[in-house]
């Protein structure tokens, strides 16, 4: 897979989630049906998110995800794995990398995203604190060879302290124990800035950088060569409304459009 166009199933709210109004049955089917249109449009992978659990917990030692969203994304990632022949990839929001690696462990996942990999970050859950050296200690107890995707500038947050994006973008590529860094807009669904991905991939080199966020048929000249892969949500899905289904249909034309 030398450039991967990866789809997202947002998974409905989880059981313990505030917003929760169904059973885990119903975050199943619905998550396999976005998974059987993924498929059929043509991506080369999937990420598994629990994007219905909010607002979220942190992710953090004080504050981790309950159990039932660990087993949630590990089933779901396991029978989309298993079913579709897909690498499958978890983000446990907002912050649970450890968690992540969890379910991981159990799904056979190739990938975990994590949003705050190292460095800090004023959220709306508060402010998060990366913890690589925790993830890298708990990746090498479960010997899982599973690739950490680090966002940088992650949507929906602000760094603690002054931005200086060169040496931030190769300290989180050199220092983080990231596979890969993840660049997005400032919210769902919306483009990275072009100058900041031209200047964070001159700034890494061959590290690999995707996009986390905003890529479209509207943009995807101008953004998909500069990167090494993308994660696509909001724009596979119906009406291009990131809470409806994915539309096989809007997967292949963006297939189509990566393709060239």
């Amino acid at each position: 897979m030398t450039k991967p166009f990866i789809g997202v199933i947002h998974l409905s709210a989880l059981p313990s989630a505030a917003s929760a109004a169904g059973t885990f049955d119903s975050v199943l089917s619905e998550a396999l049906r976005d998974a059987e249109a993924l498929a059929a449009g043509g991506v080369d992978g999937v990420i598994v998110e629990n994007f219905g659990d909010a607002p979220f917990h942190k992710g953090t030692r004080d504050d981790p995800v309950p159990p039932d969203v660990v087993g949630g994304l590990a089933i779901v990632a396991r029978r989309v794995r298993e079913e579709f022949r897909l690498d499958v990839g978890i983000n446990c929001l907002r912050n649970d990398g450890v968690a992540a690696l969890g379910a991981a462990v159990v799904s056979g996942a190739r990938w975990v995203r994590v949003n705050v990999l190292s460095g800090a970050y004023v959220t709306d859950q508060g402010l998060i604190e990366g913890e690589a050296a925790r993830l890298r200690g708990y990746a090498q107890q479960v010997q899982i060879p599973v690739e950490i995707l680090a966002d940088y500038l992650v949507k929906h947050a602000t760094p603690l302290g002054p931005l200086e994006l060169v040496r931030g973008a190769k300290d989180l590529a050199e220092r983080s124990g990231a596979a890969a860094i993840v660049l997005s807009g400032s919210r769902t669904g919306e483009p990275v800035d072009e100058a900041i991905l031209v200047e964070v991939k001159g700034a890494v080199g061959t590290f690999p950088v995707w996009l986390g966020s905003g890529l479209g048929l509207d943009n995807a000249a101008a953004l998909w060569p500069r990167c090494d892969g993308a994660i696509v949500g909001t724009a596979l899905k119906r009406d291009g409304e990131v809470l409806a289904p994915v539309d096989p249909d809007r997967v292949r034309e963006m297939r189509a459009a990566l393709m060239g």
